[in-house]
């Protein structure tokens, strides 16, 4: 109970919900309190913060950015839609009083009485630099002709390119969202269609998996096109390389051999026939079958 008295409202025997419409009305009291103690004159206390440093004009004392004051808010005009407030401060080194006014049409404040802002714009001309705010203010008079042709250029352009791009993506629109049934129907027949290839290329590849005891995770390569011409030529290069060191091989035999008959001719003829009869000895000895399996 204790947590939720600072929820509850007391309700006077004489209060009359009809009547009163709110505790408010039935005290005689704003809702905003203290705050609407002027609103009778159109103008609310509200809390203010300076938006630049200033110089009382009281004073004379220099009161930094940020400060916040009970400032007295008042609309006191209007740019085209746009309100106009002023904000009514009193400076808290002196009893002085000070304004500043929103200003919409340059996106400022301006300070209208009571005291000065502190001019914090930074002029590059002066400082050996270049203007960059306002790069054309010594420009001469616009060409009026120059402008019209400008502006005769960009209405071509927008007739001759940009309304047929306009023309185009909207008939692309109209085409794509005249029947959207058909659309999705279409959409989910070529899904389907899509659904069953995969399907069956799951298939094949898990029995071709299982055939050769590949892992699960393997990815098989699909077979394209383009996929067999790879493989393909593949193939092809390495029957010539295997024919290439085949042909290697032979002439290493050829030239072993020739050479191994030349060194023959040049020897003893005892001496070779006894070199040949003990090669096929250990021949006949190495081809000779084991026990087992006479």
């Amino acid at each position: 109970m204790q947590g939720k008295s600072g929820f509850n409202k007391y309700y006077p025997p004489d209060y009359d919900g009809e009547k009163h419409k709110s505790l408010n009305a039935y005290r005689g009291k704003h809702a905003l309190g203290d705050r609407a103690r002027k609103l009778d004159k159109g103008i609310l206390i509200t809390r203010f913060e300076l938006p630049f440093n200033i110089w009382c004009g009281t004073c004379n004392n220099h009161i930094g950015m940020g400060v916040r004051y009970n400032a007295e808010k008042k609309k006191i005009g209007a740019y085209y839609s746009t309100p106009i407030y002023s904000f009514r401060c009193k400076c808290h080194l002196c009893d002085g009083w000070f304004e500043i006014q929103t200003d919409p049409k340059n996106t400022r404040y301006v300070v209208v009485s009571g005291a000065r802002q502190k001019d914090e714009e930074w002029d590059p001309e002066e400082n050996g630099g270049f203007a960059i705010h306002d790069p054309d203010a010594n420009a001469g008079p616009a060409d009026p002709l120059a402008a019209l042709e400008k502006s005769t250029t960009a209405q071509n352009y927008v007739n001759k390119v940009q309304i047929p791009r306009l023309e185009s993506l909207q008939e692309v629109s109209e085409r794509c969202n005249s029947d959207p049934y058909a659309l999705s129907s279409l959409l989910r027949k070529r899904f389907r269609a899509e659904k069953k290839i995969d399907t069956a290329k799951r298939a094949a590849d898990d029995q071709l998996k299982g055939r050769y005891g590949l892992p699960e995770t393997l990815q098989l390569a699909a077979e394209d096109d383009e996929f067999m011409s790879a493989a393909r030529e593949q193939w092809e290069r390495g029957r010539r390389e295997h024919e290439a060191q085949t042909s290697i091989r032979k002439a290493r035999l050829q030239s072993c051999a020739i050479s191994s008959t030349s060194s023959s001719r040049g020897r003893d003829p005892l001496a070779s026939l006894k070199a040949r009869l003990l090669s096929n000895t250990h021949q006949s000895r190495t081809l000779k079958p084991p026990d087992g399996l006479r």
